[in-house]
């Protein structure tokens, strides 16, 4: 496993950290003027990565599956074998991070309702109640949503797939994915717990300024993301094919 690896996978997961689930959501309950308990919080997040976490792992075992006829196990003690289905999984990072780059240009905070969506996603927040059950729906509920623009996260799996690693050495870099993608959410918990009302006018300004920019933001965080999964893809087809 190389460091450029690790650097790309953290770099996605930051970018993943930042999407309405994993990080307005949480904002916008902390500002709540309901009591939002550390328990509550805690279930919603560890809900979101968990989702994650599942929905990456059955991508991964199913890509594995059509990698290897003899089932989906990933040994990661023989060498990396040039084989077409390798090389494809390659060219789908690459379009993946090409296509994130392409349609980053398109997101624009100031074209006419681009607020709607996140409007919609804060009166939803608002309306979700502050009992574990209400939390862990919230939770389900924009994760599902997010699942068709997971990109980073596509772009993650397809990085880890390509990587030809153990099962125990991915399983480990999908949950440590998936806690830094909460650990922002965490860290802002903290500063609540321990500053109290004091740290509410630092989550007003970072809710206003997301929801004002949220469209523009989106759009260099999906750039990023695609810059750093085509180059994986093209660094791996260069010397795995290429040289």
């Amino acid at each position: 496993m190389s460091t450029e690896l690790l650097i790309s996978l953290i770099g996605l997961a930051l970018i993943d950290s930042t999407s309405i689930g994993t990080l307005l959501i949480p904002v916008w309950l902390l500002l709540d003027h309901r009591d939002v308990r550390v328990s509550g919080m805690m279930i919603y997040l560890v809900t979101i990565a968990g989702f994650y976490l599942l929905v990456g792992l059955a991508i991964l075992l199913g890509a594995e599956l059509l990698m290897s006829t003899d089932g989906p196990a990933v040994t990661g003690d023989e060498p990396a074998t040039n084989s077409l289905i390798s090389l494809l999984i390659l060219v789908a990072q690459l379009a993946i991070g090409i296509g994130l780059f392409a349609i980053s240009f398109r997101f624009d905070s100031s074209k006419p309702g681009a607020t709607e969506r996140i409007e919609r996603w804060k009166t939803r927040a608002a309306n979700a109640g502050t009992s574990p059950r209400f939390l862990i729906g919230l939770a389900l509920i924009a994760a599902m949503a997010e699942v068709a623009t997971m990109l980073p996260y596509l772009g993650a799996i397809a990085m880890i797939t390509s990587a030809n690693l153990n099962w125990m050495t991915v399983i480990a870099l999908m949950s440590a994915y998936c806690l830094l993608m909460i650990l922002p959410a965490m860290a802002l918990l903290s500063m609540r717990l321990l500053m109290a009302e004091r740290i509410r006018p630092v989550l007003i300004k970072v809710d206003s300024w997301i929801t004002k920019n949220a469209e523009s933001a989106l759009g260099w965080v999906l750039g990023i993301a695609g810059f750093l999964i085509a180059r994986d893809a093209i660094a791996r087809i260069w010397t795995g094919w290429l040289t």
